[in-house]
């Protein structure tokens, strides 16, 4: 699938090293994180630092430490061969060498779709909200954007030790106040790889020149800004999640990419520097927990109390095609809210189709243009696609061109038509998107439509002689249905590397989201668009990340006390799977109902979320327990959790459906089976009672034992079992349900996915 928007930072570098020997060599070093033993630091050395440095000595002599880590890991990054870093990983006191990976971002009406206007009668007086700071690790900022405004915030947390780092073009005392409180940048390991930031397309520094990161972060706790739009669309107040959180930004995505080693040193810092929440829209696909350098740093960050929140990945709707699987993480998938921008499509036989756009130029004559298909103005095999140089002028000069969805950047396409002297582009997508449309910022008059309404007027195009069309472009439309629907690039479950665990999580708005924007680059990211916007609307699993992010900063100052595992069941367990009294939340891949390996427990439910009645909640030992569980080595449990002493119970029977999660999935064998799986609720609300109701596909028989749990008391906590059986079914089968806890003010819900493998 091509890119949600067109941005420098999918651009890839290639440096080919050859003109000497030496060069060769340094051409096979790459970056490996280095997991040591603090406890195992030998009495001869002061620091640990020293300890690092003696260790890579004594397989190099050239290499250099890139970062020290002391917080969420213990240990260093540095360049080596894999000779050089086999000899290391046998050295005492290492606990693992792994190669570092490489990370690529997932890529204004929210609050009031969310019903953020209805949480503050549920937030206590005595709110912390403003004491939380999200970390959010991405491009940058772009700090003069008014959504970084700190005008009725009170002073600073007296817990922040984080700093504003400056640059040529980022001043300390116009980039950081009470709003975003911190800055700061990653690049010792992109520079390792990629060679020097070139300084005349990006700042060493904070400063954002991309625009991904000033978006992510005024969405998760950008101030409210009235009276904004976008070129005229998406009119209203734009307002951060969590409006008095505070922001800190972690610069470690570059023009080439987000590395491993420079994400493990952003998140080492900002648990130092006292976040609360961290924001990552990022991934690089799924591997195992322990060689997770985003998996590994939030494993230590959860057990210091701080929520981590990150991007499910856009290359849906495959399955099994997430990215930050592990259960100690929130994995936010992305939904739709009710606003479109629609643009629609009119032919001379008089049919019209629906479509989307964000263009606000100069608009098409009112009289049909004609119309031509780009594979029919092309001399090259793949000239339907709109790519760069594929077009024959001659053949669309004055004409609205239909371009295939693929490959290259749809706003690019847009550009390529332009570029041959074409009036206007209507982009018709393929099987591969189905009927997802997502609105862009095109240059030339361009609506985008489903894969429908292209096959539809491709036929048209095929047997007119003479066809034209035009485009009308609507404006703004709210109050969409249905909606929330999930978005067909959201990734989906199952998790690969552990099945009895459900992901994602969960959904929030991710499709045309309005927040702030960059200064250095146009709306589309493309070196041709010259204009500069405020605010900025794009999709992705990036933009429903934020989102999450900002709520779990709310839901962190309502409720001081909660652990990270108390704070994500709250948003799980009050998340909704269908319309009020209209069915399931629908998948736009499909057009057919959803399932849990698409949309987790549901779509986010602010309001709910700040009374959820009982919560799940889940400890460092539970998730060590978990990881006995998976048969994990003592070694990769220390890479992880950092505790070298640590062994699982051999007497101990570990099972990973005795984990503490909020929602179940159960991977049954073809043969008929019996699943048991044990929870225990906390009460967070008033004493009460409690009861269960299941409901389950028929292939499945679902016991919940007891059926009521009584609450007397503020953080009481209740022990249950469900008890899943089930016949021989084909392998690949799937089929779903849901268990709800209510005692007739709160419904505590968990989603039921069932796979035979």
């Amino acid at each position: 699938m091509e890119p949600l928007r067109s941005s420098s930072l999918m651009l890839l570098l290639l440096v080919i090293c050859c003109s000497s020997t030496a060069a060769v060599a340094a051409a096979k070093k790459r970056t490996y994180i280095v997991h040591m033993a603090k406890s195992q630091m030998p009495a001869a050395f002061a620091e640990h630092r020293h300890w690092y440095d003696a260790s890579l000595r004594s397989v190099s002599n050239t290499a250099e430490i890139l970062y020290a880590y002391d917080t969420v890991a213990h240990g260093f990054s540095a360049r080596l061969t894999p000779a050089e870093a086999g000899a290391l990983e046998r050295r005492p006191g290492v606990l693992g060498v792994v190669a570092e990976a490489r990370y690529e971002l997932h890529t204004t009406r929210t609050p009031e779709f969310l019903g953020l206007d209805r949480t503050e009668g549920f937030i206590p007086q005595s709110n912390t909200t403003s004491d939380v700071v999200v970390g959010v690790l991405d491009t940058g900022v772009w700090p003069e954007r008014n959504s970084y405004d700190d005008a009725g915030l009170g002073p600073v947390p007296a817990s922040w030790k984080g700093a504003c780092e400056e640059g040529k073009d980022f001043k300390a005392a116009n980039a950081c106040n009470r709003k975003p409180v911190g800055a700061r940048f990653f690049s010792n390991g992109y520079e390792a790889r990629m060679g020097p930031i070139n300084l005349t397309k990006e700042s060493r520094s904070p400063r954002d020149n991309d625009g991904h990161g000033t978006h992510t972060s005024s969405t998760a706790a950008g101030s409210a800004v009235p009276g904004v739009d976008f070129l005229g669309y998406a009119a209203g107040t734009a307002r951060g999640m969590s409006t008095r959180a505070r922001i800190a930004v972690y610069k470690v995505c570059w023009l080439g990419g987000c590395f491993g080693s420079d994400i493990l040193a952003a998140m080492d810092k900002a648990i130092e520097d006292g976040c609360g929440v961290l924001s990552l829209s990022l991934g690089g696909g799924m591997s195992e927990y322990y060689r997770d350098n985003v998996a590994v740093g939030a494993f230590s960050a959860m057990a210091m109390g701080v929520v981590v929140s990150c991007s499910a990945g856009n290359a849906g709707p495959g399955a099994s095609t997430l990215s930050n699987v592990a259960p100690w993480i929130t994995t936010v998938g992305a939904g739709t809210v009710d606003r479109d921008f629609p643009a629609n499509v009119q032919l001379s036989n008089g049919k019209n189709y629906t479509g989307v756009s964000l263009y606000s130029g100069k608009p098409l004559p009112s009289s049909p243009l004609p119309f031509i298909y780009a594979g029919n103005a092309t001399n090259t095999t793949n000239g339907n696609l709109c790519m760069t140089g594929t077009l024959l002028p001659d053949k669309v000069a004055g004409k609205i061109v239909l371009c295939d969805r693929g490959i290259n950047a749809r706003v690019q396409k847009g550009l390529v038509v332009r570029d041959a002297g074409g009036a206007g582009m209507i982009l018709a997508n393929t099987a591969a998107n189905g009927e997802e449309l997502v609105a862009d910022a095109h240059l030339l008059p361009a609506t985008a439509v489903g894969e429908k309404a292209g096959d539809a007027i491709k036929s048209y195009l095929f047997s007119d002689p003479n066809p034209t069309a035009t485009i009308a472009f609507r404006g703004t439309k709210v109050g969409v249905k249905p909606s929330p629907v999930v978005a067909a690039f959201s990734s989906r479950g199952p998790s690969a590397i552990t099945p009895d665990i459900l992901k994602p999580d969960l959904i929030a708005p991710g499709v045309n989201i309005l927040a702030a924007w960059t200064g250095s680059v146009g709306p589309t990211g493309q070196a041709a668009d010259p204009r500069r916007t405020e605010f900025n609307i794009i999709s992705g699993t990036s933009m429903s990340c934020p989102h999450v992010s900002g709520l779990l900063a709310l839901l962190k100052g309502a409720h001081p006390d909660w652990s990270p595992g108390a704070i994500k069941s709250a948003l799980m367990t009050t998340a909704y799977a269908a319309y009020p009294g209209n069915g399931g939340i629908l998948d736009v891949a499909t057009g057919r109902a959803a399932t849990p390996f698409d949309f987790g427990a549901g779509h986010v439910d602010p309001p709910k979320a700040l009374d959820p009645g009982l919560v799940y909640n889940l400890t460092t030992e539970d998730y060590l327990d978990f990881l006995c569980a998976l048969n994990y080595t003592p070694l990769q449990i220390a890479r992880l959790s950092r505790l070298t002493n640590y062994t699982c119970d051999r007497q101990k029977a570990y099972e990973v459906s005795d984990l503490n999660y909020p929602s179940f999935a159960v991977a049954f064998a073809t043969a008929s089976t019996t699943v048991k799986h044990t929870r225990t609720l906390t009460n967070v609300g008033a004493p009460g009672t409690y009861k269960a109701t299941v409901s389950a596909p028929e292939d499945v028989k679902v016991v919940v034992e007891p059926t009521a749990l009584t609450f007397a008391a503020l953080g009481e906590k209740k022990d249950y079992t469900v008890t899943f059986s089930t016949e021989s079914q084909p392998s690949g089968s799937t089929a779903f349900g849901r268990l709800e806890w209510s005692d007739s003010q709160h419904v505590v819900a968990s989603p039921l996915a069932f796979s035979w493998t």
